[in-house]
């Protein structure tokens, strides 16, 4: 796995302190990115929280995820969440160390009290002796909570004080744009009341052991509730690896309700929208007051969302990297992005918008919010061709076009494309709706569940080259 380090660098730590007639919460903000560019410590938000507690124990389930590996958890991870500021409300995410869940504590307009929130993307650090103050929090005393310097800070900060070290996989980059690809597919597919969500997590196995570690559930809605089954039967949510939203206890006494994304089962007509009711990825939302807590579930918990290939096609052409740069420039911090509007911006057709919106999160540049059902803007700090220079597939597909070992035979629905790889030659077959099947094992393996193979992803950028020169096949 190749890995880089990210230096973080806070003026202070962040600490939970007496004053004010209440409690004071001051995260320090590392380098980030803002509507003027660059800032050494950015400044998003001065004022209080209107639900203290909700949002003190949301703040420290984003940080479990950040601190967690659910799948190999001898090893070690710890990366600090990530703030962006939308203008109307703040975003804490964060990603396991496993790259299988993904968490995120949207805190609304109703839960800020204080005043405008500021807009870009930043790391927040929370530091042990911080998350053991927020959990010792109680009663319904103020908490004022300030994201970035004081006004005095601002004024004498000389440099960084604090330094934080912290290995960065390039899964966990692919991870943040596929998690988002992903997402964007899901619909709400069950709905439970305070006491149901309530009753039904509490319920959930805690640890990976036991028959729930070895496979996933499903959950069944019935009525208002959710009922668990060890089998994948027609209308049930798969729930792999339930262990996973142990996160989630955190907030349970705060739960307004839950709410679960899913494939669209119509889709699939099967569970969780696969006709083979194999496992897929979800979303479960814990709604709080002012607040939402979502956590987002790799389809196994021995698998990552890193290599699930959906972002496979957008990074595949020089088209979509073209139109990612003209979509770059409209995103405005916006907390609400609708592809129609981009592409009414854009002159481009909405497909194309789509397909930009997929390369730019694989730089960290956008996200997807399940509830509104729109993508937003935020800035991570990776390198925009970090995750495409190191996808296997993608490496793999370019070399076997710059080898000349793509040979296309014919275009359009019915047409085969034969590519040679080591000793074997492989038969790409296009079928109706522009799918691409392969004679390969990862097709026989996973039949399109991950993205293409590298022999399909080539045949599809041989295809588009040719369509671009004017080339016939």
């Amino acid at each position: 796995m190749t890995r880089s380090v990210q230096a973080l660098a806070y003026a202070r730590p962040s600490t939970l302190t007496p004053g004010g007639g209440g409690q004071l919460l001051g995260l320090e903000t590392a380098g980030g990115t803002t509507p003027v560019g660059a800032e050494p410590h950015p400044r998003f938000f001065a004022g209080f929280l209107t639900y203290p507690q909700a949002a003190a124990r949301g703040l420290l389930a984003v940080a479990d995820v950040a601190a967690t590996r659910y799948y190999q958890r001898s090893l070690r991870a710890s990366l600090d969440p990530v703030v962006t500021g939308n203008g109307d409300r703040l975003r804490f995410e964060s990603f396991s160390g496993c790259c299988g869940v993904y968490a995120r504590l949207d805190v609304l307009q109703d839960g800020l009290d204080g005043a405008d929130t500021g807009h870009g993307t930043t790391n927040v650090d929370v530091n042990s002796p911080l998350r053991e103050a927020l959990s010792r929090l109680s009663g319904d005393e103020p908490l004022h909570l300030r994201v970035g310097p004081d006004e005095m800070a601002v004024t004498t900060l000389d440099g960084p004080v604090v330094e934080k070290k912290v290995p960065l996989p390039d899964r966990w980059l692919r991870g943040f744009a596929e998690s988002q690809v992903i997402s964007a597919g899901f619909d709400l597919r069950a709905e439970l009341p305070a006491a149901e969500a309530v009753r039904f997590l509490r319920a959930l196995p805690r640890t990976g052991s036991g028959a729930a570690g070895r496979g996933a559930l499903w959950a069944v809605p019935a009525g208002r509730t959710l009922r668990p089954t060890t089998r994948p039967v027609p209308g049930a949510v798969c729930l792999p690896g339930p262990e996973r939203l142990a996160a989630f206890h955190r907030v349970l006494r705060h739960a307004t309700g839950l709410r679960v994304y899913a494939p669209n089962a119509a889709s699939g007509g099967g569970a969780g929208g696969r006709p083979d009711g194999l496992p897929t990825a979800g979303a479960w939302e814990v709604t709080l007051p002012g607040m939402r807590l979502t956590l987002t579930l790799s389809p196994d918990p021995a698998r990552g969302f890193s290599g699930e290939g959906g972002v496979l096609e957008a990074l595949a052409t020089d088209e979509a990297a073209a139109d990612a740069d003209l979509i770059s420039v409209l995103l405005a911090w916006e907390p609400r992005i609708d592809p129609a509007d981009l592409a009414e911006q854009s002159g481009l057709p909405v497909t194309r918008v789509r397909a930009a919106l997929a390369r730019l999160g694989t730089a960290g540049r956008v996200g997807y919010d399940i509830a509104d059902a729109a993508y937003y803007h935020r800035e991570l700090p990776y390198d925009a061709e970090r995750a495409e220079r190191h996808n296997p597939r993608l490496v793999a597909a370019r070399a076997l076009l710059a080898a000349g070992a793509v040979r296309p035979d014919g275009r359009g629905t019915g047409s085969t494309t034969h590519v040679v790889s080591g000793d074997r030659t492989y038969q790409v077959r296009e079928s109706a709706g522009g799918v691409l099947s392969c004679t390969c094992q990862w097709w026989a393996d996973y039949r399109g569940r991950r993205g293409p193979c590298k022999h399909a992803l080539a045949a599809r950028m041989a295809g588009r080259a040719a369509i671009t020169s004017g080339g016939v096949r």
